[in-house]
């Protein structure tokens, strides 16, 4: 004999499959917005920038943070000249992510140009003129005849320093002696007096200049006077602001005062090979994880979730724009 419910308890019993359905749908929505699944896998290249350079630091440091939050992930680190080659490397497929700044995002036009995304605005690298502390030379036009340390052939420091000579009225190639090296060797040459200027571009404080200005009397040159030029050249510049380094930017420094100079966002790079879930899950590392990383590369702290989506000339990656729209208050 059928066993016939009452006709309460049928209603309850329809109430209550209809909720777990509804519940069990929130759980699918929920699933398929935030990316659920299997966690991503496999190998990625994440390519950084000279060995003492802000970049290769971040990247040793959001290396440990993605070993811990994409365990499937086998994350490599590669050294580089600076941005226009993680560029270069991203666009031709020989690099997953990596750091670059606007400018040099801006001016590939290479192969596979149409293919970068990004995943997050980080952080603004600082151009910084160094100079023994008792040197003449108090702006850029100073610099004519010079020994000059210009960054690698490639180099991000290098692009922006060919800017930075021609607004002040030089030839790069007749006006200075440009000694085409990077950070690594540049502090090592000032001190032994092969130099008598170098130029670079980084994160506040670069460690290379802090450790140099422990061994060494040196002073930062102010290259404000050259923002009005600079815009004026058009093309890449507009992407550099008029900035300042903060007197306590670099303490070592004796007698350390604010310095007019200009600066330029840095980039986390892509491209629309990567899979969705993988540029979301190493989004989130980056924004989640700011202030350990900060810790030791105090300019990671300049990283911000109301800023990071602001990645002009690049499109988000869609796996990144996922990430904002679930942390969207």
């Amino acid at each position: 004999m059928a066993l016939t419910l009452p006709r309460l308890d049928r209603r309850r019993a329809l109430q209550s499959a209809a909720a777990g359905l509804a519940a069990l749908g929130l759980l699918l929505w929920w699933l398929l917005a935030s990316g659920g699944g299997p966690s991503p896998s496999g190998r990625v290249t994440f390519a950084t920038g000279v060995s003492t350079g802000v970049y290769d630091t971040y990247g040793r440091m959001l290396e440990q943070d993605l070993a811990r939050d994409l365990p499937d992930v086998d994350v490599r680190l590669e050294q580089s000249r600076g941005s226009p080659d993680n560029v270069e490397r991203l666009a031709r497929g020989r690099a997953t992510f990596a750091i670059a700044a606007t400018d040099a995002v801006a001016a590939y036009q290479g192969e596979g140009a149409g293919r970068l995304r990004a995943c997050a605005r980080l952080y603004d690298d600082y151009m910084q003129l160094v100079v023994p502390r008792s040197s003449p030379v108090r702006s850029a036009h100073d610099l004519k005849h010079l020994r000059v340390g210009v960054g690698d052939d490639g180099s991000g420091v290098q692009l922006i320093t060919r800017a930075l000579i021609k607004a002040a009225g030089l030839d790069f190639d007749r006006d200075i002696r440009a000694e085409r090296v990077g950070i690594d060797a540049m502090p090592r040459l000032l001190r032994q007096g092969k130099l008598d200027a170098f130029f670079w571009s980084g994160g506040l404080p670069t460690t290379a200049v802090r450790t140099l200005a422990h061994a060494y009397p040196i002073r930062l040159v102010q290259l404000g006077d050259l923002t009005g030029p600079l815009h004026r050249q058009g093309g890449v510049t507009r992407y550099y602001r008029a900035a300042t380094v903060p007197a306590d930017a670099y303490e070592e420094i004796r007698r350390p005062e604010p310095v007019k100079t200009i600066a330029v966002p840095n980039l986390l790079v892509t491209t629309d090979r990567v899979a969705p879930d993988l540029a979301e899950g190493v989004t989130r590392t980056v924004i989640e994880n700011r202030d350990r990383i900060g810790a030791k590369v105090h300019a990671a702290q300049k990283v911000d979730l109301r800023t990071a989506v602001f990645t002009d000339p690049l499109a988000l990656h869609k796996g990144a724009a996922r990430y904002y729209r679930s942390v969207k208050p």
